[in-house]
């Protein structure tokens, strides 16, 4: 058996890992690239934690990366070992060992919000960098919950009052309806049609995903969502707002809707976070509390660095 065959089996058991480190998740958002993992086990033969990776390769490097719409990866422990610090360095220096093994040019992953694991990569030589997600755990009383958006929130909100939401919205739909979305604002979408459908009959078969669809009397969409979840958290995977109707409130009525969804599934709820400031500040205003987590990185070899930097001037020249 090989490590990535132990690995699934191994994940498939781990009720509460982050959905975007489950095997069938890297399945769908590695299609068509090459995903492995990383063991550890101890003298017993079980396994203590794992690292799944997307391994990229271009010209001489090679290099490990997020996939993509994956916001969580990284390594992930068992709880026993979770709860001990020291079991934990140890787990991630075995991994150190294979990484420096790979003959990477680059190493980039995000750990999870309180995540052990970045202490234990920052001690072994590994970069970190901070970063934001924003998300709401208390869903017990939705009116108490609306009473903590910002006004101008609340003010959107009223404005939606004669929108409804849907649940029916097909996801060849939800593409075109994005794609559209940012079209209209001179942007093209970052994913292709295929990419999003291997992703929800994946998601769609581990009964893990839903989309939100924010609609007038006549059923014309004014915002639309692409959900997923696990055992902790609802994400807030892809929104899109059509800015033709941009004050109308649908957007604002898109996050509530979403909340409350994420109650009935019994979760709490993660905007996913963003690093941008005019995003992160919408995400603020429904009472969301922002919460760090890291990404790890590591230059293995100088020139991979080089060559990066010439490929932003070259995108920043030419944009």
């Amino acid at each position: 058996m090989t490590e990535k065959e132990r690995y699934i089996a191994w994940a498939n058991e781990q009720e509460y890992m982050p959905v975007t480190m489950m095997p069938w998740w890297m399945d769908a958002v590695c299609a068509g690239k090459e995903w492995d993992a990383i063991v550890v086990e101890d003298e017993k033969g079980n396994i203590q934690g794992a690292m799944p990776f997307l391994l990229r390769k271009r010209a001489r490097f090679r290099y490990i990366l997020m996939p993509q719409l994956s916001h969580i990866g990284g390594i992930w422990v068992t709880p026993e070992v979770t709860a001990d610090k020291w079991r934990t360095a140890e787990v991630c220096r075995q991994i150190k060992e294979r990484l420096d093994q790979m003959n990477l040019a680059y190493y980039y992953q995000q750990f999870m919000p309180g995540s052990l694991c970045v202490d234990a990569m920052r001690a072994l030589g590994f970069k970190t960098r901070q970063r934001t997600t924003y998300r709401v755990d208390d869903l017990s009383d939705i009116e108490a919950l609306k009473a903590s958006f910002s006004k101008n929130k609340q003010r959107q909100l009223k404005k939606a009052a004669s929108l409804h939401v849907e649940r029916t919205m097909e996801v060849e739909d939800f593409y075109r309806f994005h794609a559209d979305c940012l079209a209209a604002r001179k942007r093209r979408i970052s994913y292709t049609r295929e990419f999003l459908l291997v992703l929800e009959r994946k998601a769609r078969r581990a009964k893990q995903c839903q989309i939100l669809s924010i609609c007038n009397a006549d059923g014309q969409v004014y915002a639309a969502a692409f959900l997923v979840w696990d055992k902790h958290y609802l994400y807030y995977l892809i929104p899109a707002y059509d800015p033709a109707f941009s004050d109308s409130g649908a957007g604002a009525l898109l996050a509530l809707e979403a909340m409350k969804f994420a109650k009935e599934k019994g979760v709490r709820f993660d905007f996913e976070g963003s690093m941008d400031k005019g995003t992160a500040e919408h995400y603020r205003q429904f009472g969301s509390t922002p919460t760090k987590y890291y990404a790890v990185e590591k230059y293995y070899k100088p020139l991979f660095r080089l060559a990066i930097w010439f490929q932003k001037l070259k995108e920043w020249r030419f944009r």
